[in-house]
């Protein structure tokens, strides 16, 4: 697989990435671990190194599984994780980037990753309560200690980011993006390349709904994210299916899936984008590698795009609730 790098930072990943998530966190029931470990490490062979983790997600026990099924793969992956939950009695009591809860976090992804040093580690949600300038000066000082390689932030504004990057330069901001997420384009996008930041996009397949395998008859159980999601409503699913008309007949026409045109088109966007999506199924993960080998022609993004202007998405991607204080 081609590599790509995030910005000018001198970071090189696979231009897909791994999205571990889902293995333990949001999206239950969750599969066997023994079954995570064979597929984490079928990535690796298949041309993936990079992956993405973080302390919410369980809390804890994503890191661990990251940690062990990437253990006899260490020089050969790049593993980004995230702080900025404050947890007691392994629950989170909400958002917290206080500079020592940064240092207790690092402190414990390190051991729980099995590893030295961080590849990456984000900032998972901006904390309101502490200022950027602190949380950047905290990150330097960890990539000073050899704790922490490159730094990034998640979900952050084009303000926070900037100040951010006076401190410590970010390398990658990851924030949702996909044909169905596209609020960055207008303000972020442009202000991390001007800034030379890589884009990671999480979700680049709206959370499963642009693979085409979710119809309105899905029903999600109470623990799954989407099942608290407006665009996972049973009307919006079906009036959102113009866009899923729109993949597939690309698919047809480049002899794939609709699930692999629409990473092919995050990833024909910029150069400096590493879409990230999560999976716990070995087709599903053969599928989306198969994407990094699909050519959009410029004609073709064109008449992409000519279409999609004309649909309206129905639903927001969250509550105004989650939107405040999701870790997803």
């Amino acid at each position: 697989m081609q590599k790509r790098n995030l910005g000018n930072s001198g970071l090189e990943v696979s231009a897909l990435g791994l999205g571990c998530m889902g293995m333990t966190f949001s999206y239950a029931p969750f599969p066997e671990k023994k079954d995570m470990i064979v597929l984490l490490r079928k990535a690796v062979e298949t041309g993936v190194n990079f992956f993405d983790t973080a302390e919410a997600y369980g809390p804890y026990n994503n890191e661990e599984l990251v940690g062990e099924a990437l253990a006899p793969f260490r020089n050969e992956v790049v593993i980004a994780t995230k702080f900025g939950f404050e947890y007691q009695n392994g629950k989170s009591v909400g958002i917290s980037s206080r500079p020592d809860n940064i240092r207790h976090a690092v402190d414990g992804s390190l051991k729980r990753l099995g590893v030295d040093v961080i590849d990456l580690l984000y900032q998972h949600r901006v904390d309101p309560n502490t200022p950027i300038e602190d949380v950047a000066g905290t990150v330097k000082d960890l990539i000073k200690e050899g704790k922490v390689k490159y730094f990034g932030l998640s979900e952050a504004g084009v303000n926070t980011i900037r100040k951010a990057h006076a401190i410590q330069p970010v390398s990658a901001l990851q924030s949702e993006y996909s044909l169905w997420t596209r609020q960055h384009e207008k303000e972020i996008i442009p202000a991390i390349e001007e800034s030379g930041i890589g884009l990671v996009a999480f979700s680049p397949l709206g959370k499963g709904y642009l693979t085409g395998k979710i119809d309105e008859t899905r029903k999600f159980e109470d623990v799954d994210l989407r099942s608290k999601l407006p665009r996972f409503t049973e009307e919006a699913r079906i009036a959102n299916k113009t866009l899923l008309d729109l993949l597939e007949q690309f698919a047809q026409r480049k002899n794939a899936t609709a699930a692999q045109v629409a990473l092919a088109w995050v990833l024909a966007q910029k150069p400096w984008i590493v879409p990230i999506p999560g999976t716990t199924k070995l087709h599903r993960l053969e599928e989306n590698i198969g994407a990094a080998f699909i050519q959009l022609t410029e004609g073709e993004l064109q008449e992409i795009e000519s279409a999609s202007e004309q649909i309206k998405i129905m639903g927001t991607r969250y509550t105004e609730a989650l939107e405040k204080t999701t870790g997803l």
